[in-house]
């Protein structure tokens, strides 16, 4: 069941504290240790390492998806018990109910938790239009593209109007073209709507362009932190910037170090 709603952080203040983190699957060896992270609310940030090295059991703990074998995890203050309101997850895959149209799976979260709200019908088209998909919100999930899905799936993480939004590699099956097109997207609605967003990616490009620091992990503990020194909103034409690109070859150097 859900937490409490979670209170709106103050100017300034933390969204996200992880504090002394670690995890292990019962029987099992840790797969993550002494993390020590703090998010800003409103900030963008990334997790950037290798596949295996425990980015996406992390994003679970933050979430409440799982408890903390040591340590506390805190969402604007509050430890979870469990998947908390005001917290949007987009998944690697886009999850969609097979049977429910673009909008039924956008207002499924509205649904579930205290059924239709009011306006909620209207945030969802909004989304669903400003992500490119307004003339498609009948369709159903067969008739979409693996990108018009994956846009689906943010909208769904977003008409609940969350503060907080996790993000475990959305973009990583999809082609070069429509993952750089999604991001601008992501990157604009988070902005727009001021929330504090916690990503995580293998892509270094991709931490680059959306995040506004890059925290670095590597054998279940975090290796270094990156500060992403580049003004907002990032036209699409950065990514060939020198300046972009060398930012790119600092976050390759350190994790080839890791």
């Amino acid at each position: 069941m859900p937490t409490e709603p979670i209170a709106p952080a103050p100017p300034g203040a933390a969204a996200i504290t992880l504090a002394g983190v670690g995890y292990a699957p019962p029987g099992h060896p840790p797969i993550l240790a002494g993390i020590d992270w703090t998010v800003p609310a409103g900030a963008f940030h990334a997790l950037l390492g290798r596949s295996g090295c425990g980015k996406t059991t992390l994003l679970k703990l933050t979430a409440g998806l799982l408890p903390p074998g040591t340590g506390t995890v805190c969402l604007e203050g509050r430890a979870p018990q469990g998947p908390a309101e005001g917290v949007g997850f987009v998944f690697q895959t886009p999850t969609l109910l097979d049977w429910s149209t673009a909008l039924e799976n956008v207002l499924l979260p509205l649904s579930l938790r205290r059924g239709p709200r009011r306006g909620g019908r209207d945030r969802a088209l909004a989304l669903l239009d400003g992500l490119g998909l307004g003339s498609l919100a009948g369709r159903y999930p067969r008739q979409l593209s693996g990108g018009q899905q994956a846009r689906v799936a943010i909208a769904r993480a977003l008409v609940d109007s969350p503060r907080v939004l996790l993000l475990d590699e959305p973009f990583s099956s999809l082609d070069a073209l429509t993952r750089e097109a999604l991001q601008e997207d992501l990157a604009a609605l988070c902005a727009r709507d001021g929330v504090t967003a916690l990503l995580v990616t293998h892509d270094i490009a991709e931490a680059v362009f959306l995040a506004d620091r890059v925290v670095l992990m590597a054998a279940g503990r975090i290796t270094g932190e990156v500060t992403v020194d580049l003004p907002h909103p990032r036209p699409p034409g950065i990514r060939y910037d020198p300046g972009f690109n060398a930012r790119c070859r600092v976050l390759r150097e350190a994790l080839d170090r890791a």
